[in-house]
Protein backbone atom coordinates (compact mmCIF):
# COMPACT_ATOMS: atom_id res chain seq x y z
CA UNK A 1 0.00 0.00 0.00
CA UNK A 2 0.99 3.58 -0.66
CA UNK A 3 -0.17 6.64 1.22
CA UNK A 4 -0.07 10.10 -0.35
CA UNK A 5 -0.43 13.37 1.53
CA UNK A 6 -0.68 16.71 -0.28
CA UNK A 7 0.08 20.09 1.21
CA UNK A 8 0.73 23.66 0.11
CA UNK A 9 -2.68 24.74 -1.12
CA UNK A 10 -4.32 27.98 -0.11
CA UNK A 11 -5.65 31.31 -1.27
CA UNK A 12 -3.59 33.40 -3.66
CA UNK A 13 -4.23 36.42 -5.84
CA UNK A 14 -4.20 36.21 -9.60
CA UNK A 15 -0.65 36.31 -10.89
CA UNK A 16 0.71 34.73 -7.73
CA UNK A 17 2.46 31.43 -7.11
CA UNK A 18 2.06 28.36 -4.95
CA UNK A 19 4.12 25.23 -4.45
CA UNK A 20 2.29 22.00 -3.75
CA UNK A 21 3.95 18.98 -2.18
CA UNK A 22 2.94 15.34 -2.19
CA UNK A 23 4.66 13.05 0.28
CA UNK A 24 4.55 9.31 -0.34
CA UNK A 25 4.95 6.59 2.26
CA UNK A 26 4.46 2.85 2.42
CA UNK A 27 5.45 0.64 -0.51
CA UNK A 28 7.10 3.46 -2.44
CA UNK A 29 9.37 1.04 -4.28
CA UNK A 30 6.33 -0.09 -6.27
CA UNK A 31 5.65 3.40 -7.62
CA UNK A 32 6.53 4.25 -11.20
CA UNK A 33 4.95 7.45 -12.48
CA UNK A 34 3.53 10.18 -10.29
CA UNK A 35 1.22 12.96 -11.39
CA UNK A 36 -0.85 15.94 -10.35
CA UNK A 37 -4.52 16.27 -11.23
CA UNK A 38 -7.13 18.85 -10.36
CA UNK A 39 -10.88 18.86 -10.12
CA UNK A 40 -13.05 21.94 -10.09
CA UNK A 41 -16.73 21.85 -9.09
CA UNK A 42 -18.87 20.46 -11.89
CA UNK A 43 -15.85 19.56 -14.03
CA UNK A 44 -14.02 16.35 -14.87
CA UNK A 45 -10.76 15.50 -13.16
CA UNK A 46 -7.94 16.95 -15.27
CA UNK A 47 -4.41 15.59 -15.61
CA UNK A 48 -1.98 18.50 -15.22
CA UNK A 49 1.50 17.06 -15.12
CA UNK A 50 3.30 13.77 -14.75
CA UNK A 51 6.81 12.64 -13.97
CA UNK A 52 8.41 9.23 -14.44
CA UNK A 53 10.85 7.53 -12.09
CA UNK A 54 13.60 8.57 -14.52
CA UNK A 55 12.51 12.20 -14.33
CA UNK A 56 10.78 12.63 -17.68
CA UNK A 57 7.90 15.07 -17.49
CA UNK A 58 4.79 15.92 -19.46
CA UNK A 59 2.23 18.70 -19.09
CA UNK A 60 -1.28 19.55 -20.11
CA UNK A 61 -1.48 22.44 -22.55
CA UNK A 62 -3.47 24.42 -20.00
CA UNK A 63 -0.52 24.61 -17.60
CA UNK A 64 2.52 24.26 -19.87
CA UNK A 65 4.96 27.06 -19.21
CA UNK A 66 3.33 27.99 -15.89
CA UNK A 67 3.53 24.79 -13.81
CA UNK A 68 6.59 22.64 -13.11
CA UNK A 69 6.54 19.13 -11.68
CA UNK A 70 9.56 17.69 -9.92
CA UNK A 71 10.41 14.94 -7.47
CA UNK A 72 13.17 14.50 -4.93
CA UNK A 73 15.94 12.01 -5.55
CA UNK A 74 14.46 9.37 -3.28
CA UNK A 75 11.07 9.71 -4.98
CA UNK A 76 9.37 10.28 -1.66
CA UNK A 77 8.08 13.75 -2.46
CA UNK A 78 6.68 15.24 -5.65
CA UNK A 79 6.25 18.97 -6.09
CA UNK A 80 4.13 21.18 -8.31
CA UNK A 81 5.38 24.72 -8.69
CA UNK A 82 2.54 26.86 -9.98
CA UNK A 83 3.25 30.34 -11.31
CA UNK A 84 1.10 33.05 -12.86
CA UNK A 85 -2.05 31.58 -11.38
CA UNK A 86 -5.45 32.74 -12.57
CA UNK A 87 -9.00 32.21 -11.24
CA UNK A 88 -9.52 29.32 -13.69
CA UNK A 89 -6.87 27.39 -11.73
CA UNK A 90 -9.15 27.25 -8.69
CA UNK A 91 -9.73 23.59 -7.88
CA UNK A 92 -8.87 20.73 -5.56
CA UNK A 93 -5.42 19.47 -6.53
CA UNK A 94 -4.75 15.76 -6.16
CA UNK A 95 -1.59 13.71 -6.21
CA UNK A 96 -1.56 10.37 -8.01
CA UNK A 97 0.91 7.49 -7.91
CA UNK A 98 0.93 4.68 -10.45
CA UNK A 99 2.07 1.22 -9.40
CA UNK A 100 2.35 -0.99 -12.51
CA UNK A 101 2.55 -4.29 -10.63
CA UNK A 102 -0.76 -3.85 -8.83
CA UNK A 103 -2.99 -5.13 -7.39
CA UNK A 104 -3.74 -1.48 -6.74
CA UNK A 105 -2.57 0.47 -9.75
CA UNK A 106 -3.53 4.03 -8.81
CA UNK A 107 -3.22 5.69 -5.44
CA UNK A 108 -4.68 9.10 -4.61
CA UNK A 109 -4.11 11.67 -1.93
CA UNK A 110 -6.94 13.47 -0.18
CA UNK A 111 -6.41 16.66 -2.18
CA UNK A 112 -5.52 20.22 -1.33
CA UNK A 113 -7.64 23.25 -2.18
CA UNK A 114 -6.20 26.02 -4.34
CA UNK A 115 -8.24 29.19 -4.66
CA UNK A 116 -7.14 32.03 -6.91
CA UNK A 117 -8.86 35.37 -6.45
CA UNK A 118 -9.15 37.96 -9.20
Amino acid sequence: QVQLVESGGGLVQAGGSLRLSCSASGSIGSIDNMAWYRQAPGKHRELLAGITRAGSTHYADSVKGRFTISRDGAGLTVYLQMNNLNPEDTAVYLCNAFSPLGPTFHYWGQGTQVTVSS
